[in-house]
């Protein structure tokens, strides 16, 4: 029988379940933190176990961020990382999660749509799930930057037995040429999948073929510019 303070947890939103791992961190509880804030003892209590207020207005994340060590922005409900081959995007929270010196924190993507859009909007989604690496692993080995890595859960069997349904792959989101061939992840109108990716020589305009690693799925040939790379795959955790 699963603990009911387990899965109730299980229920919460990123940043309820962010301001839990940042009182942990800090040695702090509901009550004290609610305290801080000027508010009545049971108002963070409140706030995250029966959703009252929805949202924390922004002097109270200010207030709470300066109790906790935080900035405020990572108590805010709706951030999200928009993609744009034109401008850097911005690194992951690290000190939500009290990284260690030396190690970064990668967050993983949600791979679906949100429920509430229409269509995908370009960003991409925390799941207030996250994965600890080192700085000199991502620099020397990835050779990449910790602002530009997120880990997207594969789901499906067309990348079989290379990548299987649960495998998580961690993607560059700076590196959307395939210039060399390589595994990439792109939206494909319905989630976040992964696909080998190569170049059509002399096409013009620019082609690509999109190749899944399993026979019984066939490969697509595409003009470039209709297929929206999210990122090469630089990584992967496997199951044994």
């Amino acid at each position: 029988m699963k603990n009911k303070r387990t899965t109730a947890s299980a229920r919460l939103d990123p940043v309820r379940r962010r301001l839990l791992q940042l009182l942990t961190t800090k040695g702090s509880t509901l009550q004290a933190a609610s305290i801080a804030m000027g508010r009545n003892e049971a108002y963070l209590q409140q706030f995250v176990h029966r959703g009252t207020p929805k949202i924390l207005a922004e002097d109270d994340r200010e207030i709470l961020a300066e109790h906790l060590g935080c900035r405020p922005e990572l108590l805010k409900h709706g951030r999200s990382y928009r993609l744009s081959t034109h401008a850097k995007r911005p690194p992951p929270p690290s000190d939500a999660y009290s990284a260690p010196v030396g190690y970064s924190v990668v967050p993983e993507a949600d791979v679906r749509l949100d429920p509430d859009a229409k269509a995908w909007n370009g960003e991409l989604r925390e799941t207030g799930e996250a994965w600890l690496f080192a700085d000199s692993f991502i620099r020397h080995r990835l050779r990449a930057d910790p602002g530009d890595l997120w880990m997207i859960e594969e789901d499906g069997d067309s990348m079989e037995p290379l990548l299987s349904s649960g495998d998580h792959i961690l993607i560059d989101v700076s590196r959307t040429v395939p210039a060399p061939p390589g595994i990439f992840v792109i939206w494909d109108g319905i989630a976040l999948v992964a696909k080998r990716i190569e170049h059509v020589p002399h096409s013009d305009p620019p082609r690509v073929v999109l190749k899944p690693v399993n026979s019984e799925y066939d490969s697509h040939e595409r003009p470039a510019e209709e297929v929206h790379i999210v990122g090469r795959a630089v990584w992967v955790s496997k199951r044994l």
